[in-house]
């Protein structure tokens, strides 16, 4: 964590949201006198108990008793943390979200993320997305699995032509080389010679349940090797801890009650395709207690592992299955 957010700041941002706002972004809400209602989303029922006050700028359900701010209605509707509640609605205002920083268990200072590295991450995110159209080859790819552009925009799947330094000439004046390089988008081999990590390959963003990009997975359009690249460890992307298509999969799933957990990019994109929005992937690593906490921190009740049908996937259900219990 980058630091304490101060109590101040929480309270500014509490004063200048609407939660009228907030909510009906969710959960259609109609006026009624000085409040506004609706059927509540944290229970099942017919007449509308839940309302919500703009003066008071708090939500109340007479039926289940649920109550609290903007940032309550947000934990429990989006699952979202409490610093992730914070943040989103910090988003919505455009404004950034201050820290305190507070020593380490050391006594030290704890490190300060860069959060420019999010924001590169995002521009080369937007970059690959343009390039898409350029490789006729990936086209072709995309059509053959019977992928919508619909499904395409929603994951940001992209492009990397075939070049060596396009980054640097694109990002390295505003962001510099060694940003790139912390990124994983570029390697330095032994001789100090900087390129391009992903050449040639459909990309696929990898986001954190924040919906920051924090990585890539690249899949090879021709004969190279290795068929899936993917970014390597860096302060922001580790690969342990996170699932592929995880925020998508929050996002297009109003009532998330399940998971299912496959192996890759384009099993997740592919099952979205036919209407299945709640699938995961681990990319190609061992499910680790981590992603099992992570799937069971939005809120669900099941999780399905259903990994390739070889001996090899068999094994790799059954030992997520014993981290799951």
């Amino acid at each position: 964590m980058a630091g304490h957010i101060p109590k101040e700041f929480i309270d500014q941002l509490l004063g200048r949201i609407d939660i009228v706002d907030v909510i009906n972004k969710r959960v259609p809400l109609k006026k009624a006198g000085r409040e506004y209602t609706a059927c509540c989303p944290f229970h099942n029922e017919k007449t509308p108990s839940f309302t919500v006050s703009p003066t008071k700028q708090f939500f109340h359900c007479f039926g289940c008793g649920a109550h609290g701010s903007a940032i309550s209605f947000l934990m429990e509707y989006d699952h979202f943390e409490y610093v992730e509640a914070i943040e989103a609605l910090a988003r919505d205002l455009g404004v950034e979200v201050p820290r305190e920083q507070r020593a380490g268990d050391n006594g030290r200072p704890r490190k300060k993320l860069d959060n420019s590295l999010y924001s590169l991450m995002e521009e080369v995110a937007r970059y690959f997305s343009t390039n898409l159209n350029k490789s006729q080859e990936a086209i072709e790819y995309i059509k053959k699995r019977g992928l919508s552009v619909e499904i395409i925009q929603q994951y940001g799947v992209g492009y990397s032509t075939d070049e060596w330094d396009r980054l640097t000439q694109l990002f390295g004046r505003e962001y510099g080389q060694q940003k790139l390089l912390a990124c994983g988008l570029q390697i330095q081999n032994d001789s100090g010679r900087v390129y391009d990590r992903f050449r040639d390959r459909l990309m696929f963003p990898i986001r954190d349940r924040r919906g920051r990009v924090i990585g890539f997975g690249g899949r090879v359009l021709g004969d190279g090797t290795p068929k899936y690249l993917n970014s390597p460890e860096t302060d922001i992307f580790h690969k342990s801890a996170e699932l592929y298509g995880l925020f998508e999969a929050r996002n297009n799933t109003r009532q998330l009650n399940k998971f299912l957990v496959v192996e890759g990019y384009m099993d997740v994109i592919s099952l979205a395709q036919f209407g299945i929005t709640y699938a995961v992937a681990t990319m190609g690593t061992a499910t680790t207690t981590e992603h099992i906490r992570q799937l069971y921190k939005s809120g669900v009740t099941q999780v399905v592992f259903c990994f390739d049908g070889d001996r090899a996937g068999e094994e790799a259900a059954w030992k997520a299955l014993k981290n799951a219990l």
